[in-house]
């Protein structure tokens, strides 16, 4: 019966559905219907065409690097989320469901696109891609109607929490009001009151733990491995002081408290180079690649064992759920994964052309909102002109074009920027 989570181990309150629904074939549990849902979505599908890091066709060297998109991103923290939540007693396919939701909300041009529609946006709420996330998989991702308005695809209570990362609106960060960081919008807030309801305050819960540390795992090794490909970094530069120090001055203030020792992070940097699996070079060769794979999968391997082993420490063998529990990541791992995270900042995301193509990316998007709010709702999609023509006020509607625009991919960006503004 739709309502109960496997085994009984979640409870029934964590399988509900905000629209009660009965299941369409017996024996399935209520989060792998959560899981198979989000597989199907056009949103997912559409990650395919929004870059990770290194943008396709702007390699440097001669080989195919086959870089990474937000879907394979996605598809690869999956793997790694339902793996380690296994290991540490969740359902494995709660956890994938959340790891497969987690970007969902992410518009074309990446932190880039993110940052110029919350620049649109300011004065309706601002934006957030993981406020989108759960926008979109409540409200804009077509699945389900009620008094024919969209419940989104109509998830679980605890598959929407597992991918609810900030569960907090703009501003209400518990530790640092300044954050930009937020979960919800406003106008979202009755599901996410609702998802929220049996939470304590502004906690996490434990699934959502494991898919934030799967998340960090996946883009900080395959971002690196990424750059090797791509010819833009060579891991023997980092053996150079004046080299290993810029990567510190990256990861200090944006990927660890600004406070951090550098020293913490030196020790970090000789702890991986010191692994007999560390690249110390790449030319694209089978053997090449195949080494290269081999410590994308040590550093996985080690940084989830790491979580595994220190949580189990403070929590013993039993089943770790919902609210029992917190992942517990030893420091050290967590400085590798940063000094993984500023390399590939370093040396791929700071290149010069990569700033050229952001400021491109900026003004396409900066000029796609003012031509959509001018033309609205000629340019929109007939999902959102019915939501436009539909909305109850300015804000309304500048938020259904705030929506239409962080469902584009990035070449679907470039092509309506064109059309609306006869820029080809």
């Amino acid at each position: 019966m739709e309502g109960t989570a496997p085994n009984g181990i979640y409870g029934s309150t964590s399988a509900e559905r905000y629209a009660p629904e009965p299941d369409k074939r017996p024996g399935r549990t209520a989060f792998q219907r959560d899981r198979a849902r989000i597989l199907h979505s056009a949103a997912l599908r559409r990650l395919a065409g929004k870059t990770q890091v290194v943008t396709p066709g702007t390699r440097s060297q001669a080989w195919d690097a086959s870089p990474r998109t937000r879907l394979t991103h996605s598809l690869e923290c999956a793997q790694v989320g339902r793996e380690l939540g296994a290991a540490l007693g969740c359902d494995p396919d709660l956890v994938e469901a959340a790891c497969l939701a987690h970007d969902l909300g992410h518009p074309p041009f990446g932190h880039n696109g993110e940052q110029a529609l919350n620049d649109f946006a300011a004065d309706c709420g601002g934006f957030e891609g993981n406020a989108q996330s759960l926008r979109l998989l409540t409200r804009i991702e077509p699945k389900r109607f009620v008094a024919e308005r969209s419940v989104g695809l109509n998830l679980t209570r605890a598959t929407l929490d597992a991918a609810t990362k900030y569960p907090w609106p703009r501003g209400a960060h518990p530790t640092d009001p300044a954050s930009r960081k937020f979960g919800v919008y406003e106008d979202d807030r009755p599901v996410f009151d609702w998802v929220r309801g049996p939470a304590p305050g502004t906690r996490t819960c434990f699934e959502a733990q494991v898919m934030d540390w799967s998340d960090d795992v996946a883009y900080s090794v395959h971002d690196v491995e990424d750059g090797l490909h791509a010819g833009h970094i060579d891991p023997n530069c980092l053996y150079a002081d004046s080299e290993r120090q810029a990567v510190f001055e990256v990861a200090v203030g944006r990927y660890v408290p600004a406070d951090t020792d550098p020293a913490e992070l030196s020790a970090a940097l000789d702890r991986l180079q010191d692994a007999e699996w560390w690249p110390h070079g790449y030319d694209g060769t089978a053997v090449a690649q195949a080494r290269l794979k081999d410590t994308t999968s040590q550093l996985i391997g080690r940084f989830c064992l790491a979580a595994e082993g220190a949580t189990r420490a403070a929590y013993g063998t039993g089943r770790l759920t919902r609210y029992g529990a917190e992942l517990v990541v030893p420091r050290e791992a967590r400085m590798e994964c940063a000094v993984l995270k500023a390399v590939a900042d370093r040396y791929v995301m700071q290149r010069a052309e990569q700033e050229r193509e952001r400021a491109d990316q900026r003004v396409i998007v900066a000029e796609l909102a003012q031509a959509l709010t001018v033309r609205a709702p000629d340019g929109l999609d007939p999902q959102f002109r019915a939501l436009f023509d539909g909305a109850g006020d300015d804000h309304a509607r500048k938020r259904v074009i705030v929506d239409q625009i962080a469902s584009l991919t990035d070449m679907s960006a470039r092509s309506l920027h064109a059309r609306l503004t006869g820029h080809m």
